[in-house]
């Protein structure tokens, strides 16, 4: 059984009719920015079709180039995707564990990792380690920058899918005699997915959108990549087809992460159907969960 608050009034025919108004008018407001804008961009010639086509002309390498930094920036993403992904639902069992001696050091780990910086965790990774004797890359300090950051987040959203999940489950799991690891993966598991898969697709595709930081240690993604045309470019025709790559590749990362968005819906879809996961009613996460805060333990998890 659900129940819902409700916060507001519900609008009368004046109010309506003034929300409609006030839609008209912002659209209208939006419309002549944008109308603005792309004619200033066309007194300026940056919308000349001889500058776009530079975008697509193999003569001038600029396809080939950002092809190989849209191959460099998935595989850092896919590297740091994975290994956040089994780091962080590791951590997070972990961190439900009922053994107050494994519970408290994860704990320390997931509130350090968040509380630091991912930028200063990629450098980290690339100035300090070769110190101590383990030399990464620019590919290695920028995966596992990400990884480190991503994992501790990630371990917040799998803990708020268990726990968002009905305590009597649990509990009736148990009764029939099942395993702690049954319970964690036939009984809480199957039912978290669906809660937990919407906010977890997000911060995958804020890890895609961070791997950028690899153009502060040299690692050729797509900004990097962007910014190595537009110099190069630039010492031969000046500043003009800046727009033009800077647009391009803020475009690939557009629709990148509108291919990630569609796959997690159609995932999410498909678990809809699913008999392990539609029996579940609609739960909102909870608060201590959703703004970070610590969690006790959850017995006999």
């Amino acid at each position: 059984m659900t129940t819902s608050t409700v916060l507001f009034d519900v609008p009368g025919p004046r109010a309506r009719r003034r929300q409609r108004l006030g839609t008209v008018i912002g659209g209208l407001v939006v419309l002549a920015l944008i109308g603005l804008a792309v004619w200033r961009l066309g007194a300026n010639g940056q919308l000349q079709p001889e500058r776009w086509a530079v975008l697509f002309d193999a003569n001038t390498g600029v396809p080939q180039a950002f092809g190989t930094a849209l191959v460099n920036t998935l595989k850092v993403a896919a590297v740091g995707m994975v290994a956040a992904t089994v780091l962080g639902a590791l951590l997070a069992v972990g961190r439900l564990s009922d053994h107050r001696w494994v519970r408290v050091p994860i704990t320390l780990v997931i509130e350090f990792f968040r509380a630091v910086p991912l930028l200063i965790l990629i450098l980290f990774c690339l100035l300090y380690l070769p110190v101590i004797g383990l030399r990464v890359g620019a590919f290695g300090a920028l995966a596992l920058g990400l990884t480190l950051y991503n994992m501790a987040v990630l371990a917040e959203i799998f803990r708020a899918g268990i726990l968002s999940v009905d305590r009597g489950q649990r509990e009736a799991a148990f009764a029939l005699g099942m395993r702690k690891s049954q319970v964690m993966t036939l009984v809480l598991l199957p039912q978290a997915v669906r809660r937990m898969l919407p906010v977890l697709i997000a911060q995958l595709v804020v890890l895609l959108k961070d791997s950028s930081l690899g153009f502060i240690v040299g690692y050729f993604e797509l900004l990097r990549q962007a910014r190595s045309l537009v110099e190069f470019f630039a010492f031969k025709f000046g500043d003009r087809y800046t727009f033009q790559i800077y647009v391009a590749a803020g475009l690939i990362y557009i629709i990148v992460n509108v291919l990630l968005s569609s796959l997690a819906r159609y995932v999410e879809r498909r678990t809809r159907r699913n008999t392990k996961v539609t029996g579940t009613a609609e739960v909102e996460l909870p608060a201590d969960v959703q703004m970070g805060g610590g969690g006790g333990a959850v017995p006999a998890v």
